[in-house]
């Protein structure tokens, strides 16, 4: 083997600069590294010090040379009776736990009552569940009342000329009082208690045509639109009533809807217009000519308005026979957040308050129920039965069933659950509206 000498020593020369090969001197051979890291580690570890070392060391950690550090091993047995913590499960168990099974939803109406004298228009709000449980129709001249607790039934003498016709019907919040729409332009409050019905006072003068959609910002409160374009506040409380007046619909308003916090009003036309008002800037003034959003994407009569329950600044629409869309809105900014043609007039929107879903009612050709999952607008079901167009659509106070109207008939679905300890109610005895 060659030497060479440097500074008066003698140093030995690598293999492959005895053989004169022309290798980079910066980089020495991956062999000659392999084998003398081999040469180092073996020694060292295999010395009898190195050894009698990490033994010592084991010995005062109390550590298991065997075992190896951070490995993933079984889970200890846990001793009888203890509790699992809940933050913390294995693979293994979350895998064996059970998932939720998906509701069902009766393809079927539940129960179905005649209804005949009901007017066939779409532009009419004809039907309300109050939250004492009594749903409200209107028939013709009468306003017809069924309890769906106890099946009690009863009727409002409204008027007596056979040309005045019922065209909107509204419970309070409260329940006990319910206001009543005429196509003369007249308005009526009603007190509603059980064993009696007591006629408050009747609105006059505000409108100059029939009044076809109502709505209360509170139980003091009632909001009144008109064919005449006109959307009106009315204080109860106060004399003259008339507190507010919107101006911005040139056309029948047949949709209006409070939000849940009271400040915003969604008002829709036969002028296809939605508009969204913000009450906190009327305070000052009587009159109210700017709305807070002016929406012209429908292209027909928007009458099914639904605010979102559990997202207070989603407002949902729906268009009639030349429109067939559902377009939800953030009131926030007026921008669209989805859009679907549904195929068929949308007569009427309820959002289900203990789930994602939209459930829509439809008129020809199926005049049918349609559930949606929302955000995505998936159709999860549809319900049919209905032979007419549906008219309205209301939800009990436990937010689990759904009435809708059409032709001469008012069906009950059980679409959004069932209630904790349902009972179901006894036949109504009157003749307008029994069961079948």
């Amino acid at each position: 083997m060659g030497k060479l000498e440097t500074d008066g020593n003698l140093v030995e020369l690598a293999p492959w600069l005895q053989n004169g090969e022309t290798l980079d001197r910066f980089i020495p051979n991956r062999p000659d590294i392999d084998n003398a890291r081999s040469k180092l580690t073996d020694d060292k570890e295999n010395s009898a010090e190195s050894k009698a070392y990490r033994q010592q060391l084991a010995g005062a950690l109390n550590i298991d040379l065997k075992s190896r550090i951070l490995a993933f091993k079984k889970p200890p047995t846990r001793p009888a009776g203890a509790k699992a913590n809940p933050n913390y499960s294995s693979s293994a168990t979350q895998q064996s736990k059970p998932t939720k099974p998906g509701r069902h939803i009766p393809q079927t109406s539940e129960r179905t009552l005649d209804a005949p004298g009901l007017v066939d228009d779409y532009y009419l709000n004809l039907l309300d569940w109050g939250s004492s449980n009594v749903v409200a129709i209107a028939l013709g001249n009468t306003v017809h009342l069924w309890n769906a607790a106890n099946g009690a039934t009863s009727q409002l003498g409204t008027v007596n000329d056979a040309n005045v016709l019922v065209t909107s019907v509204k419970w309070a919040p409260d329940g006990r009082r319910i206001a009543i729409g005429f196509n003369n332009s007249d308005v009526q409050i009603w007190d509603y208690t059980a064993t009696a019905n007591r006629w408050l006072e009747s609105l006059r003068g505000g409108h100059q045509s029939r009044v076809g959609s109502l709505d209360w910002k509170n139980n003091d409160v009632l909001t009144t639109g008109g064919m005449d374009g006109k959307i009106i506040n009315n204080d109860l409380r106060v004399s003259p009533h008339t507190a507010v007046t919107y101006t911005g619909h040139h056309d029948d308003v047949c949709g209006l809807r409070w939000s849940a916090s009271g400040q915003q009003l969604a008002s829709g036309g036969n002028d296809n217009l939605l508009h969204i008002w913000d009450d906190r800037s009327t305070a000052a003034s009587r009159s109210r000519t700017q709305w807070l959003h002016r929406i012209e994407e429908h292209t027909a009569a928007v009458k099914a308005l639904a605010w979102c329950p559990s997202q207070g600044h989603l407002l949902a629409s729906g268009g009639g026979s030349r429109d067939k869309c559902i377009k939800v809105w953030d009131i926030c900014t007026g921008a669209r957040k989805s859009s679907i043609d549904t195929g068929s007039q949308v007569c009427a929107l309820l959002w289900n308050k203990n789930e994602s879903e939209l459930l829509s009612a439809h008129g020809p050709t199926q005049n049918q129920l349609t559930l949606w999952k929302y955000p995505s607008m998936v159709k999860v079901t549809e319900l049919t039965g209905h032979e007419s167009r549906v008219l309205s659509m209301v939800q009990s106070p436990d937010g689990c069933t759904v009435a809708s109207a059409a032709g001469d008939e008012l069906r009950f679905w059980n679409v959004f659950g069932t209630p904790g300890a349902a009972r179901r109610s006894p036949e109504p005895d009157f003749d307008e509206l029994r069961i079948r």
